[in-house]
C-alpha cells in the first residue's frame, strides 16, 4: 500500500520527498507510521521500475529532489486501483488507501466495481468471535472488551454500507425477521 500511496500523491503533482512522507504519513495516521527506511526503499524501486523519476530541484538548494510519476506510473495506478488484490479490499486500512486514489480511476463504473467489492465483502456475516462456525453477535458475548469490539465494529460496518450503497445508487435491504443487517456486520479482517 505504500507505493500505491506514492504513485496516488505524485499523480497529483511533482514533490519533494520530505513533502511526500508527509502526505503519506498523514493518510495512514497512526496506524501505519511511515519511515525513511521503508519510503525510501519504495521510492527507489518505483524509480528502477520506470514508475517515478528524479528531477533535480535547483530552487530547493543542492542534492534535493523533485519525484514525478511518469505516464507508466500513471497507468500501473490505475491498473491496481482497478484490481485491488482481496486483502486490500478485506483490511479497512489498506481499503482507505484505495478509496484515497480512487478518483483517478476516470471510468465511474471502474470505481464503483471497486466499491461493489467491499461491499460484498462487508454484507457476509462475521464476527471476531465464534460459536463453531456460526459468528456470534455482541448481545452474545458476556465478556465487556469483547463485546465493545463488536459493537464498535458494527458502527463503523453499517456506516460504510450505508456510504457504499449511496454512492452506489442502491437501497437497503429490507430487513428479514431470521436476520437483519446490523446483526452479524462483516469486520475487517487484519492484514499482517
Amino acid at each position: 500500500m505504500l507505493e500505491l500511496a506514492i504513485m496516488g500523491f505524485l499523480a497529483e503533482g511533482p514533490l519533494p520527498g520530505h513533502e511526500l512522507r508527509r502526505h503519506v504519513s498523514e493518510l495512514t495516521g497512526y496506524t501505519r507510521p511511515v519511515s525513511d527506511g521503508s519510503l525510501y526503499p519504495a521510492i527507489n524501486r518505483l524509480a528502477k521500475a520506470g514508475l517515478l523519476e528524479r528531477r533535480a530541484n535547483p530552487a530547493a538548494g543542492a542534492a534535493r529532489y523533485l519525484l514525478r510519476l511518469t505516464e507508466a506510473g500513471h497507468t500501473e495506478l490505475r491498473e491496481r486501483l482497478r484490481r485491488p488484490a482481496d486483502h486490500e479490499i478485506t483490511d479497512f486500512t489498506r481499503f482507505f488507501t484505495i478509496l484515497a486514489f480512487l478518483s483517478h480511476l476516470p471510468d465511474l463504473a471502474e470505481q464503483h466495481a471497486v466499491l461493489r467489492r467491499r461491499l460484498d465483502f462487508l454484507e457476509e456475516p462475521a464476527s471476531f468471535f465464534y460459536d463453531g462456525e456460526r459468528p456470534l453477535r455482541a448481545e452474545e458475548v458476556a465478556d465487556p472488551y469483547r463485546r465493545g469490539m463488536l459493537l464498535t465494529a458494527r458502527a463503523i460496518s453499517s456506516t460504510e454500507r450505508t456510504w457504499l450503497r449511496e454512492v452506489l445508487g442502491e437501497e437497503p435491504p429490507a430487513p428479514s425477521t431470521a436476520h437483519t443487517e446490523d446483526d452479524s456486520p462483516r469486520l475487517e479482517e487484519t492484514a499482517s
